[in-house]
């Protein structure tokens, strides 16, 4: 058999200097020469697959099949074992093969042959990254799991659960813990991540325990372990987020961070004592997800110009307005991300920061040592910024410090938890603002929600009765000629017919005419109205675009837009 050294001089121009040292390192050390190459860098792990594909013979993969993957093994095989020795098993070309990092494993390999019944497998190289992916696809995948794990326990009478508290950085889908306590709730947390919730809900009644995750803005029941386990379950939580197990009469927040399937997931816990027991919500924040630009939120062009001048404007006041988790925080920091450079001073105060965006001072809201929006925004004040932004405008006292910013050279962003664009003036106006103060600082107000998005895998043409298009106000005429499209259900989105989520926006910017009329009045919906005259697009009229245009459905657009 050829040696490594030789062939790799051949396939990669390895220089006789390198290997005279990576051999003299391996004198003095041990270790395997290719390995040592790579570590010294001249060498890469692709220059020693393909060395070890010619070596030994064997087909190289630079890719694995995860699309269609059998994830039976999962059940079978520890995923430690895999990932101790680099492989993991694969169908390829409706063969079935062994994907190995390294061809020496010989035994590990056998051993892995057996146990699935795979005589005379073929042996594949793959790199390690490719390896790891698929280990980690197939065991968060084959989560038969936390149902089975709750149907053990409702089958086992002993209520004698474990609990540890072993600090846990590692990956969850790496934990063989035989608590069935710690199981399910790992099972929980892997499930919830990979079907793209955002909470988790622990919700305990008289006689039962719900589990019910948040799905693209809305809840569906998962999981129902037996009522015995709350107190258990509840501690387990707890224990990760470093609460204290012993308070149970008293609200609690807390935080953690796991890791599953090489995914960083932060994970905010709340808890709140009920009659029937400790109520715990989790929200989860995936920090592989990335910040998204203006153009990504699914604006029309003519609005996304209109947005990108008045983000760039020197001073004044704009608001995001709208429900919880309608993607307003999204909204500024995209905003933010569009003008951050590093000719401006930009500055925020939020509670909690969600997202942390290189070259911007980000503070964080602490109730506990008196760091409120309004003190922090006093001293934001005297650090020389261009643009602040605001989580949440929640008090008087915060929004005339936001005013008297903008009022003196500062663009100011924040939020405002209010139907439409409209209410945002009236509700400043109940707070306490004069109005005289409001339109001369509030420069334009964009109240946005989020629509469903129909499922692309089972979306199907339908022609909806001509109710349910006025219900949304698109006429007869507006939809001739388009397609409409509603989504049946299939595992890829769950069963919903929806599958990720836009935005709707209507922006309401404060003209001369719209200034004098709030002088006048701080009735919301005259305000609207004179608005909608001057051309501004209501949400309602934005979701009837997107239904048109085959983005979502009627009936989401209803949803979330009825007064």
């Amino acid at each position: 058999m050829k040696r490594i050294g030789e062939i790799l001089k051949e396939t990669c121009g390895l220089s006789e200097e390198a290997l005279a040292e990576a051999l003299e390192v391996q004198e003095q050390k041990g270790g395997r020469i290719g390995e040592i190459l790579i570590q010294q860098e001249a060498i890469s792990e692709s220059d020693l697959l393909k060395a070890l594909s010619i070596q030994f013979g064997l087909p190289l993969l630079s890719l694995l099949p995860t699309g269609d993957l059998d994830t039976a093994f999962a059940e079978k095989i520890p995923i430690q074992f895999l990932k101790k020795y680099k492989m993991v098993p694969v169908v390829t070309s409706n063969q079935a093969a062994i994907a190995v990092n390294d061809p020496l494993a010989f035994q590990p390999r056998d051993d892995l042959c057996l146990s699935l019944g795979w005589d005379g497998a073929q042996t594949v190289l793959a790199p390690y990254s490719a390896i790891l992916s698929a280990i980690n696809f197939a065991y968060d995948m084959s989560q038969a799991s936390a149902e089975q794990v709750i149907q053990d326990m409702h089958e086992d009478g002993d209520s004698d659960l474990i609990l540890s508290e072993i600090e846990r950085t590692a990956d969850l889908l790496d934990e063989t813990s035989e608590a069935p306590i710690i199981r399910l709730v790992n099972l929980m947390l892997s499930q919830a991540v990979k079907a793209r919730a955002s909470d988790i809900h622990v919700e305990p009644y008289q006689d039962k325990l719900n589990i019910r995750y948040r799905v693209d803005g809305v809840l569906y029941d998962r999981l129902s372990p037996p009522k015995r386990i709350q107190s258990t379950l509840v501690s387990r939580i707890k224990i990760m987020a470093k609460l204290n197990i012993a308070e149970k009469r008293l609200p609690q927040d807390g935080r953690m961070e796991i890791k599953i399937a090489e995914k960083n997931v932060d994970i905010r816990v709340s808890t709140l004592p009920t009659a029937f027991g400790e109520r715990v919500v989790l929200r989860l924040l995936d920090k592989s997800n990335v910040l998204l630009e203006l153009s990504d939120l699914g604006m029309p062009q003519e609005r996304l110009k209109t947005i990108d001048g008045l983000i760039r404007t020197p001073y004044g006041i704009i608001l995001v307005t709208g429900p919880t988790g309608s993607g307003k925080t999204t909204t500024l920091y995209a905003a933010l991300t569009t003008i951050n450079n590093t000719d401006i001073n930009i500055i925020t105060i939020e509670d909690p920061i969600e997202y942390r965006i290189e070259g911007i001072g980000q503070i964080q809201v602490n109730p506990k040592i008196g760091l409120n929006f309004a003190n922090g925004l006093r001293s934001i004040v005297r650090q020389d910024p261009d643009v602040i932004l605001i989580g949440e405008i929640r008090d008087l006292e915060t929004a005339e410090i936001a005013i008297q910013s903008a009022l003196t050279g500062h663009l100011v962003f924040s939020t405002l938890h209010t139907n439409d664009s409209a209410s945002s003036i009236t509700r400043l106006i109940d707070m306490g603002i004069q109005p005289f103060l409001a339109t001369s600082s509030v420069i334009a107000i964009l109240a946005q929600r989020l629509v469903r998005v129909v499922c692309s895998s089972c979306r199907e043409r339908y022609t909806p009765d001509e109710e349910s298009l006025k219900s949304i106000g698109i006429t007869p005429e507006m939809s001739a000629g388009r397609d409409i499209f509603r989504g049946r259900g299939c595992p890829k989105c769950l069963d919903t017919g929806y599958l990720g989520r836009a935005g709707i926006f209507e922006l309401m910017i404060l003209d001369d005419s719209l200034k004098s009329l709030i002088l006048q009045t701080s009735d919301a919906n005259a305000i609207k109205r004179k608005a909608m005259e001057q051309g501004m697009v209501s949400l309602r009229q934005d979701g009837a675009q997107k239904v048109l245009e085959g983005i979502t459905t009627i009936e989401e657009v209803f949803r979330v837009t009825q007064q």
